[in-house]
């Protein structure tokens, strides 16, 4: 049953890909979109179930079910958002049916490469599985085929192309630093044996090929001064693949990081990987917090919100220890659920204004009361407020982060009070201002918003045994 439940997270979705490109028709491929998505999730929850076996390609331990879990809930809840949104794109002759058939077939390679990506035991496979959802995310960013989003999504791919070229160096690395002690051949690439020789490999090599794949992967999490593709991926492509891009890919490039992290700390002779991580970390966080001031473009704010909390996460994983790591899980669960919905609710919001320039939007509670609340709702919980899930997270980080370093405390929680300052001047114009633009009711799907933010708040009260043991096991497993 395990053999069927790793191969259903990959075949589920090829499969579908394959469907979805053949098959007409708008209303029939969203359906079966939305069918492939649920069905990989509950595959993916299956692997709670069962007790996962790994073999020299596949890997399921503690921590990928997590990334896997999250990942497939969130493609299930975006594909139903998608339907009612790509429907509207289609309606006002924003999006022409004929590219239809390909964003569908192109949504679940994209599910196929970010799960090969998290269950790649071999880490030139994982390489591979997270260059496929890169090109995939560069086709979805241009298929407006607007000046601005071709050149978006060619912003995209260069910067891409240098981040994964990089990491694509460090895990060279990796595997020569492993040849000597492992020989040559596969297994020098799998992680289940490299964690088990690593003490033992070459510490300058890796300390090389750690900095290479921070930078690279790295650049894929969206970390600042590496960034730069991602506000104008998130502002030129479709609604759907923003949060796709914030919620989910921006995980699975930090997985990968996490796995290497682990590796690098195995070996006693190498560097510290925590320092810089952290101070990567601390960059993004302030930086991003201060560019939200001068955003004028409603997805690009919620861009550079996505940057600041990425790297909040990264340093939590930086700091290390059993509380920073929970702390860091916990922040990019909630962070994944909270701006999706954020990201769902902005969608709609874009369509019934016509525009995403922030002036051109405002009393959204009064024109358009369950969009403009549900925005505000995510927005104070994405400004990490009590008594909501990142509250709790952020709450986790800055004391775990106080205990050891209170001056870097003081660094963090300046960057998260800047942000909060950014988030709510630019809210209280969307949401409470004079009212503006066009008025019309929504026609929107508002259940993956509003789940979202449920699950986002009863974290923030309450989180069943289970979860808080799962998230302990990883925390103790990452170092």
């Amino acid at each position: 049953m395990t053999i069927d439940a790793l191969a259903g997270v990959l075949l589920i979705p090829a499969l579908a890909a394959c469907l979805l490109a053949a098959l007409p028709g708008y209303r029939l491929t969203s359906r079966l979109n939305v069918l492939a998505t649920f069905l990989t999730c509950a595959t993916a929850v299956s692997l709670f179930v069962v007790e996962p076996s790994s073999g020299p390609y596949l890997l399921v331990d503690d921590l990928n079910k997590v990334f896997i879990v999250l990942t497939t809930f969130v493609s299930f809840t975006t594909s139903v958002f998608s339907a009612s949104y790509i429907g509207h794109e289609i309606k006002i002759g924003r999006l022409k049916p004929t590219y239809v058939r390909f964003y569908h077939a192109m949504y679940q390679v994209l599910m196929f490469a970010m799960n090969l990506a998290l269950i790649a035991n071999n880490i030139g496979l994982m390489w591979v599985a997270i260059e496929m959802a890169t090109l995939t995310t560069v086709l979805m960013v241009g298929i407006y085929r607007t000046h601005e989003a071709l050149e978006a999504a060619w912003k995209y791919f260069i910067l891409g192309s240098v981040g994964i070229a990089l990491a694509l160096f460090g895990t060279i690395l990796v595997y020569m630093a492993a040849r000597p002690v492992i020989g040559e051949g596969v297994d020098a690439m799998v992680w289940t044996v490299l964690v088990t020789r690593a003490a033992k490999f070459d510490p300058a090599l890796l300390n090389v090929a750690f900095v290479f794949l921070l930078l690279g992967y790295g650049t894929k999490v969206g970390l600042a001064p590496l960034h730069a593709w991602l506000p104008d991926a998130h502002a030129e492509g479709p609604t759907p693949i923003s949060a796709v891009l914030s919620g989910l890919l921006l995980n699975v490039a930090l997985y990968a990081l996490l796995r290497f992290k682990m590796l690098l700390a195995l070996n006693p002779a190498a560097i510290a990987p925590g320092p810089l991580m952290v101070t990567m970390g601390l960059i993004s966080c302030v930086f991003a917090a201060f560019m939200l001031y001068r955003r004028r473009d409603i997805k690009r704010m919620f861009a550079y919100s996505s940057i600041e909390h990425m790297g909040i996460i990264v340093f939590a994983f930086g700091m290390g220890g059993p509380l920073a790591n929970f702390a860091g899980l916990l922040h990019m669960t909630m962070h994944s659920l909270t701006k999706s919905a954020i990201f769902f609710a902005v969608g709609h919001i874009a369509q019934v204004k016509g525009t995403q320039k922030i002036a051109d939007m405002g009393g959204l509670t009064v024109t358009n009361p369950v969009l403009g609340w549900g925005l505000v709702l995510g927005v104070v919980a994405i400004a990490g407020l009590p008594p909501l899930g990142i509250f709790m997270s952020e709450f986790l980080v800055v004391s775990s982060t106080f205990a050891r370093s209170p001056w870097l405390t003081i660094i963090l929680v300046f960057g998260i009070l800047v942000a909060l300052g950014g988030l709510f001047l630019r809210l209280n114009t969307i949401a409470f201002g004079e009212p503006r633009g066009p008025t019309a009711p929504a026609d929107a799907s508002y259940v993956p918003m509003f789940a979202h933010l449920a699950i986002v708040f009863l974290a923030g009260i309450y989180m069943p045994p289970a979860l808080v043991t799962g998230f302990q096991n990883v925390a103790r497993l990452l170092g």
